[in-house]
């Protein structure tokens, strides 16, 4: 692969993670960001550590597209189309074009339309935010169209990032990816939404010093100390991510009604229906289960002492699994694009499904503790919000609400993103020790 340069159009975080594993690899790799950042895109390229100057910031996406053998486009998902438009007709005859978007639809049609027939598309999605490895993660890989020799010059190229591939269409990723990261991602952003409407840190509260509150806490500030267009266009711009969105409001609606309803016996069937059909069969094949450990979830605690804990309806749980119930989607078959929130949700809705004792508390914390009825309101009230502003189409009100929630945790958010890093590592070294263990079996 002597002589070939990858093209990266877009000098955010995620691009400048690749920028990073590319050059590392021995390839010459062209970045740009919008031209009036390119002294800016310069200094910072200037101060990263780049051996033997193998990263070549440039002015923009022509300089780009003109010289480069695969180009990525690493932007936000509402304005790929625009981009693609702007410089797409400058693509080096040939060459190879990408997306790293999350919603694939918009943007294979924004590759078909602007850009020339001799141009070969192999898009991809790096399932995880830049501050974790690509090491162990999973890399979506997309054929739109290409020639068997081009397609294998792509696959070579990412091999250096140490991902596990997964060769998938685009409207199956959209698909994937909106069961799995549509209300996973409004479960995160809500809890911390209401815990900034009430104005305490879940880590000081009693109610949240379970282990599976840890993931919890340091997986919602893991999010807001990232951007809000990460999260914005896969909820916005995916349609099939709305549908899953209504169910998780819609599954949330009847538990709290049966809650504050009185209506227990009603609440106990639909929760042991969810229960019964998602981790009956899971149980059965225990070798399949994400199985998070104490020990583990342990290591991420953000409390500074010690506090006794009290029940917790984990409402936000429970409504997972009765919305993944009602849309008869098994969790355990998405984890073939999974993103490390999403594994980790699932493993906390795993950990309270599979231990009786844990569930019954919850169970009876939900229908008869008024307190927990009243934090579990403002948690409805906060989910809501969000729902409201994604099937409004509304970016401006997601990134308010997301800015503003992130304001109130800024003094933490360092140590929750590192805590997190620490157990996204931990599962990403269990990935790729099991995928070693299958090849030697």
């Amino acid at each position: 692969m002597d002589g070939i340069e990858i093209g990266i159009i877009g000098a955010g975080d995620m691009g400048l993670l690749y920028a990073r594993k590319f050059s590392g690899a021995g390839f010459r790799v062209n970045i740009c960001d919008r031209p009036e950042e390119f002294k800016n895109l310069k200094l910072k390229i200037s101060q990263m550590s780049n051996p033997d100057n193998l990263i070549c910031p440039l002015e923009d996406g022509y300089a780009v597209s003109r010289r480069s053998d695969y180009i990525i486009y690493s932007v936000e998902a509402y304005n790929i189309s625009a981009v693609v438009k702007l410089y797409g007709k400058a693509t080096k005859i040939g060459a190879i074009v990408g997306g790293q978007t999350s919603v694939k639809r918009p943007e294979i049609e924004a590759f078909n339309k602007y850009l020339y027939d001799d141009v070969n598309i192999v898009s991809i999605h790096s399932l995880h935010g830049p501050r974790s490895d690509t090491k162990g993660q999973t890399l979506a890989v997309i054929r739109v169209r290409a020639s068997d020799e081009k397609f294998e010059l792509a696959i070579n190229i990412l091999k250096c990032l140490e991902s596990e591939m997964l060769f998938i269409g685009a409207e199956e990723h959209d698909k994937i990816t909106a069961n799995t990261q549509a209300a996973t991602h409004i479960c995160y952003l809500s809890l911390g939404t209401a815990w900034k409407s009430q104005g305490y840190y879940p880590w000081e509260n009693p109610m949240f010093s379970h282990n599976i509150d840890n993931v919890k806490i340091s997986i919602a500030l893991h999010i807001y100390g990232s951007k809000s267009h990460v999260y914005s266009g896969l909820a916005i711009m995916n349609d099939m991510a709305k549908v899953q969105i209504r169910c998780y409001v819609e599954s949330m609606s009847t538990l709290f009604k049966f809650m504050i309803g009185g209506e227990k016996e009603k609440f106990k069937e639909l929760v042991h229906a969810a229960a019964k059909s998602i981790f009956d069969p899971i149980k059965k094949k225990p070798e399949n289960k994400i199985l998070l450990l104490d020990q583990v979830l342990g290591q991420i605690s953000m409390s500074e002492a010690p506090v006794k804990r009290i029940p917790n309806s984990h409402l936000s749980l429970l409504s997972t699994a009765v919305c993944w119930y009602k849309m008869g989607v098994d969790p355990y078959h998405h984890l073939i694009c999974q993103t490390p929130p999403f594994r980790l949700w699932l493993g906390i809705v795993e950990y309270l499904f599979c231990d009786e004792e844990l569930l019954e508390e919850s169970i009876e914390a939900a229908l008869n503790d008024k307190f927990i009825q009243a934090e579990d309101l403002v948690f409805f009230v906060s989910v809501l919000g969000w729902e409201q502003c994604i099937q409004l189409n509304s970016f401006d009100g997601y990134r308010q609400r997301f800015d503003e929630t992130k304001e109130f945790f800024l003094n933490r958010i360092d140590e929750a993103k590192n805590l997190s890093s620490k157990i996204i590592k931990i599962l990403a070294d269990e990935r790729l020790m099991k995928s070693e263990s299958a090849k030697i079996e």
